[in-house]
Order: structure tokens, then C-alpha cells, then sequence
């Protein structure tokens, strides 16, 4: 089963059954043997079926209940793998509080559509967020450990990062400040799109904790990248870090003293990452319609599902670039090399204050043309 179909069948589970996710990623297999993979096949399969699988009467029904709606709301040709699913945000209240939930809660959507379709879209958007959608990507490649609460900590980070330098080259801070930092002295740090960002590792922190056994190839492949993939060779694992708020850390520094030392440094969290990424990408067309959406016949779980879609689309352009260039470059050069991309794609503002938050045209047909193309000798 394609991992595009695991995905459909899990947004389903999820956000339109209301199924915690994490329990929903443990029945996906047993689904998947019952042939039960769309809406509209569990809709057809009764409920004897689900309560067979779910052990669970009430919620059956609630699964039954949910396909039955879907099946109605949608086009028979919505509930395939390859068109676009409505959804809703994921609740962080509806999971267990154990750090796998948390990750998978965490999970970015993924674009079902074909390559060349991504070819003809175009987005709106700002600079800031196009650089937390490559340094995401980017991120998969270098640190493939990490699972995806520190890479969206680190993405922000160098959101952050560039803001700042941003703020210096506009003279709305001076480089005194930017440097004045030496309470992070011994930090350690990590390079991601060329920035050193500093880190703080997280020693008790086990992503995989609470994780159920899982049976399906492609449930693990898709697991493996929101837990961080384990390292194949026999050294120790690279714990979890976290990309510390140097603003936000520079500000407590100059609080009192006393304060100070019951403080934790301050981190950028995953959940304000990724929300921010979500809320920031328009598909070309809709930017000047945003009012007239807001009617009976669309809400707001459509509008977001759009945005999310957009979100889904632009990340699988920049992940098809990284992933074929990954195999022949090292883990730095693709860093470096991805910090030149995002600058050869990003939004061209035609406005003078120097575009850190105006939005421009991104084009995928721009992103998919870095590609690694074979070589005709080979």
C-alpha cells in the first residue's frame, strides 16, 4: 500500500473520525488487511468489522458514523489517495500525553498530487516562512535523527536568526547587540542553512516512548520521519535538541539574578512552528478572495485545509530536491547548497523596505527545476 493511501487513511481516522492519533496509527494495519482504506469502504464494511478491530463498541460506531459522513459530503473521486483531504488540526488534547503522541501531533501534511501538477502551482507567500519550509526539508537530510518537534524547533531558530540579521541590515539593531551574548558561552551549537544555532539537548527525552508495535512497511517508513530515523551503525544515537530563543534567553538574561536561575532557557517550541508555517501560504488566486470565502457554502476548517494543502504541496517540491541531491553530496554541502536555493526561488517584492514581511509569488515549477537531473554519460 502506498504511503499516500497510509496518510489519507490516517487524516481520516484522525481528524474526521476524531480518533487520537496515536491510536489511530495502530489500527492502520489491521485496517489495511480488512481492506478498509477509504472512507467509503468502511462506510460499506458494517460495523461488525470495526469492532473486530477497534475492540470497542462506542468507538466503531464513531469510525462508522464518521465514514458515512464523509462518504455523503464528498465526490466519490475526493475519497481517492490522489486528491486533496479536507481536514482540521490535530488536538493536541484528544492524544495521550507520551512523547510519540506528542510527535505525531506534530506530523506536517503530505501533497498527494503528481509532480506534474505541482509544476503549475503557485503560492503567496513571505520570505521568513519559506525559510522554515527549507530549512524543514533540509533538516530530513543532515540531522535525519532528529524527530519532528526538534526539527521544527531548529527551523524557527533560523527564522529567528535571520530576522535579526535582517533588523541589523535595516538599522533597527546594532551588531553590539546581535554579538552581546557571551552568557551562551560553551552552548553548543549546530549549522543549519549556513546559521549556527544554539542547542539545547534533551538527555531525557525518548520520542519512541509509548510508540505501539508496529507491522506495516510503510506505517514505519512514515513513523521513522516524524520519530527520527535510528542510526544503523553501532555508535551512540544523537539525543533530541531543542534550538534555544536567543532573543527571548537574551531578555531573561538582563532580569534579575535570582529570577535567572530558576528559569529554564527559553526554546522555540514546536507548536508555535508550526502554526506559523500553516497560516502562511496561499495558493495563487485565493490571496484577493479571502473575504468572500468566509460564506455559508465555505468555513473555516475549509480555509485551513487549503492552507495545509498549500503547505503539503510546497514541502514535497523542496523535499524532491533535497532527496536528489542527498546521495551525492555531503551532509554540509547540502546545507550550504539549500541556503542558495531557497535564495534563487524566493519571493521577488517589488516594495523598498527589503521584503522580510511582504509576500511575493513562489512558483514550484521554480523549486522541482533544481532537481538532480541523471547523467546522460551514466
Amino acid at each position: 500500500m502506498a504511503s499516500s493511501q497510509v496518510q489519507s487513511l490516517l487524516r481520516f481516522l484522525s481528524q474526521d473520525a476524531k480518533v487520537p492519533l496515536a491510536g489511530a496509527m495502530g489500527k492502520v494495519t489491521e485496517l489495511i488487511k480488512a481492506d478498509l482504506i477509504t472512507a467509503e469502504k468502511i462506510s460499506k464494511g458494517g460495523l461488525k468489522a470495526l469492532q473486530d478491530i477497534f475492540k470497542d463498541d462506542k468507538l466503531a460506531r464513531q469510525v462508522l458514523n464518521a465514514s458515512k459522513r464523509v462518504s455523503k459530503k464528498r465526490p466519490p473521486a475526493e475519497t481517492t489517495a490522489g486528491s486533496p483531504q479536507k481536514r482540521s488540526r490535530i488536538s493536541t488534547r484528544d492524544l495521550t500525553a507520551t512523547p510519540y503522541a506528542t510527535e505525531c501531533a506534530l506530523a506536517l501534511p503530505v501533497s498527494d498530487v503528481t509532480e506534474a501538477e505541482l509544476l503549475d502551482i503557485v503560492l503567496f507567500t513571505n520570505r521568513a516562512p519559506l525559510v522554515l519550509a527549507f530549512a524543514l526539508c533540509v533538516l530530513r537530510y543532515t540531522m535525519p535523527e532528529q524527530p519532528i518537534s526538534s526539527r521544527l524547533s531548529l527551523a524557527q531558530a533560523v527564522v529567528s536568526a535571520n530576522s535579526r540579521s535582517k533588523a541589523v541590515s535595516l538599522g533597527l539593531e546594532s551588531e553590539e547587540t546581535v554579538e552581546e551574548e557571551s552568557w551562551e558561552e560553551g552552548q553548543p551549537t549546530v549549522s543549519v542553512l549556513g546559521r549556527n544555532i544554539k542547542i539545547l539537548k534533551r538527555w531525557d527525552y525518548d520520542p519512541r516512548e509509548g510508540q505501539p508495535p508496529q507491522k506495516s512497511l510503510s506505517v514505519e517508513d512514515m513513523i521513522d520521519d516524524i520519530l527520527g530515523k535510528c542510526s544503523s551503525d553501532n555508535l551512540e544515537p544523537a539525543p533530541p535538541i531543542w534550538g534555544i530563543d536567543v532573543q527571548a534567553a537574551r531578555r531573561m538574561h538582563g532580569s534579575d539574578i535570582s529570577e535567572k536561575q530558576e528559569q529554564a532557557l527559553p526554546i522555540h517550541t514546536p507548536q508555535s512552528a508550526r502554526s506559523y508555517l500553516f497560516k502562511s501560504f496561499v495558493k495563487a488566486g485565493s490571496e484577493h478572495t479571502t473575504q468572500l470565502k468566509k460564506s455559508k457554502s465555505r468555513n473555516q476548517i475549509e480555509d485551513e485545509a487549503e492552507k495545509e494543502a498549500c503547505v503539503g504541496h510546497l514541502l514535497r517540491a523542496i523535499n524532491s530536491v533535497c532527496r536528489s541531491w542527498a546521495s551525492t553530496l555531503s551532509k554540509d554541502e547540502l546545507d550550504r547548497r539549500a541556503w542558495a536555493w531557497y535564495v534563487h526561488v524566493r519571493p521577488s517584492i517589488k516594495s523598498g523596505v527589503g521584503g522580510w514581511g511582504e509576500k511575493g509569488a513562489v512558483k514550484l515549477a521554480d523549486i522541482l527545476a533544481l532537481k538532480k537531473r541523471p547523467n546522460p554519460a551514466t
